[in-house]
């Protein structure tokens, strides 16, 4: 089992071949091996009252493996020596990303939207499935993002924020890139709560967060920004000149929980830069130097 894998899924659409184009960066900087995945079905999705014939079936499995075939040979053709295999499956989309990003997997990458109808990989339904039931670090690519932009962090102090802080220190450390940690708050009516004292706990919470994170990472820039407003408004606004946003998820895995919150899942919809979502049981490699480049 190799845990160095990075696999993306695939469906032939623009935004795919974007989110392909992300993760052959990622394994060309790491030395991580590259896994393709497309996955088809034939006939009716929910089964239907079609049997495809065995010709047909025939057809559609050799069009799929040439699809995923072409990718894998266009990340060849890099020439930067990616270690990359394309894998077809007949299954559903989101299991079957699921499935093997779990079998070993330390990244799992696709695109924010896809081709449309019963063969498309990337749908939004299944990048949030994905996002949301994943045991791995789950990088929607929403747009190519700022390349002299900061890494964009949604600190909130929930369990996810050390996984999401280190994940994103990590980013920030390999790209040289600046890491703004954001916190936001809505501020109380005059007659309930003083501005002042509310803007005082919510700093304190802050530095709270990010205690001892300078010190593991001291080659990044650090910037703590304490922001009213409602927290997506505000990261999908950062997302437009950042390089990614990062942001925790909620539970422990598995398809028991839902595990993307009303944050997460606007940014997966609305951002305009790759949006990384960390899950808190990921495995520790915090400050391994290798774990994360971008």
């Amino acid at each position: 089992m190799d845990r160095t894998r990075i696999v993306v899924g695939y469906d032939g659409s623009d935004e795919s071949r974007r989110a392909v184009d992300w993760a052959a960066d990622e394994a060309g900087r790491t030395g991580a091996p590259l896994q393709i995945v497309h996955t088809y079905q034939v006939g009716w999705p929910a089964g239907g009252y079609y049997r495809p014939t065995a010709e047909e079936s025939a057809a559609v499995r050799g069009r799929a493996e040439r699809l995923a075939a072409d990718a894998a040979d266009a990340v060849r053709a890099r020439g930067t020596g990616i270690n990359v295999v394309a894998t077809v499956v007949h299954a559903a989309p989101a299991a079957t990303l699921l499935d093997i990003a779990h079998s070993g997997a330390r990244l799992l990458v696709v695109g924010g939207h896809g081709a449309g109808g019963v063969a498309d990989l990337l749908a939004g339904s299944v990048s949030q499935q994905v996002a949301m039931h994943a045991r791995v670090p789950v990088v929607v690519v929403r747009g190519p993002g700022a390349p002299d932009g900061p890494v964009v962090a949604g600190v909130d102090g929930s369990p996810a924020t050390g996984t999401a802080l280190g994940l994103a220190f990590e980013a920030a450390a390999a790209a040289g890139a600046p890491l703004v940690a954001v916190r936001t708050y809505v501020p109380p009516a005059p007659s309930v709560l003083p501005l002042s004292a509310v803007e005082a706990d919510e700093r304190a919470a802050l530095r709270a967060s990010l205690a001892g994170w300078p010190e593991k990472y001291p080659s990044v820039g650090l910037e703590a920004r304490l922001t009213a407003g409602r927290a997506a408004k505000v990261l999908i606004g950062l997302s437009r000149t950042a390089r990614l946003v990062v942001v925790g998820s909620r539970g422990h895995g598995g398809f028991t929980g839902l595990l993307l919150g009303s944050v997460g899942q606007r940014l997966v919809q609305h951002a305009q830069c790759p949006v990384l979502v960390a899950h808190p049981n990921r495995a520790s490699t915090f400050g391994t130097g290798d774990a994360f480049r971008l």
